[in-house]
């Protein structure tokens, strides 16, 4: 598969989701439900909805299954870009290029916003077509990788490192993201392989390499990247000098652990041969990204 070939897949993927989500998000009658669709539908990479809806198919999963599960962790993962943009945690003005919702509304409609999507993700587990047994591991997987043993977990860390009079370990700091960026990645690849009542090994070994190499590219693109391609501010973790993969590692030695990565993310797929050539591309997509 051609390069052209998976952005045109991942293109795929971003708008049967997002058809998905406004089709069924509240209709904007209100302000919550107006910043809901403000959050959810202002673009994105959707890579996490791309890995359930291609983890699915891998699985002879159909789209129609994975379409509420691609339109969970999209909400999940939308609810937790709300709340980490406020500004007790890190007071960002900008996400996407547009304006945050705490500035673009106000702190109480961002909190509300985040808390709407976050029970919205889990609504919509709870009606996708699949079986119970596996609806209620969705369900449970979900919010351990979101809640104190996941997401939340990895942010609280990420929030104490900044007063920490020590800087964080690279040891340390692979923890954390594996929290706070890798296990919503790790959930949606194993989402297709939880839904075939199958083994989620291979898929939690190959999202696990992908999350950490998704980070550290993002430590890259706060160095290199451009303001205005990624919508948002860079260089805050360098002004506020917390440490980074890049900080640890050099430039150099990230962009290096971040390809060796994706070598391992690939390798973890070899159990199903040329069936996942998507996933793997989508591994290489996380090094090359502008955004």
């Amino acid at each position: 598969m051609s390069n052209a070939e998976f952005t045109s897949a991942l293109q795929d993927a971003a708008t049967r989701v997002e058809s998905f989500l406004d089709s069924t998000l509240p209709p904007p009658d209100n302000t919550i439900a107006k910043a809901m669709r403000y959050t959810v539908l202002n673009g994105g990479k959707r890579l996490r909805a791309f890995l359930v809806m291609e983890s699915a198919a891998l699985h002879g999963i159909s789209a129609e299954v994975a379409d509420p599960i691609a339109a969970a962790i999209e909400c999940l993962h939308a609810y937790s870009l709300v709340h980490d943009d406020l500004p007790c945690m890190d007071d960002d003005d900008l996400r996407r290029g547009s304006p945050t919702v705490h500035i673009k509304w106000d702190e109480a409609t961002a909190v509300l916003v985040g808390d709407a999507l976050q029970t919205q993700a889990f609504q919509y587990l709870t009606e996708a077509s699949a079986p119970a047994s596996a609806v209620v591991r969705l369900v449970s997987s979900l919010a351990t990788a979101s809640g104190a043993l996941g997401m939340v977990g990895g942010q609280a860390m990420d929030i104490a490192a900044e007063t920490a009079d020590v800087p964080l370990t690279l040891t340390e700091i692979t923890a954390l993201q594996a929290l706070k960026t890798g296990a919503l990645i790790r959930w949606s690849a194993e989402a297709g392989a939880v839904l075939a009542g199958v083994d989620t090994a291979p898929l939690r070994a190959y999202a696990e390499a992908l999350g950490l190499a998704f980070q550290i590219q993002d430590d890259i693109l706060d160095i290199e990247g451009d303001a205005k391609a990624a919508g948002k501010r860079l260089r805050k973790d360098a002004e506020a000098g917390k440490a980074t993969f890049v900080s640890l590692l050099g430039l150099s030695g990230a962009k290096n652990r971040a390809r060796d990565l994706v070598d391992e993310a690939c390798s973890a797929l070899a159990p199903y041969g040329d069936g996942a050539e998507n996933l793997r591309q989508a591994a290489r997509y996380t090094i090359t990204r502008a955004t």
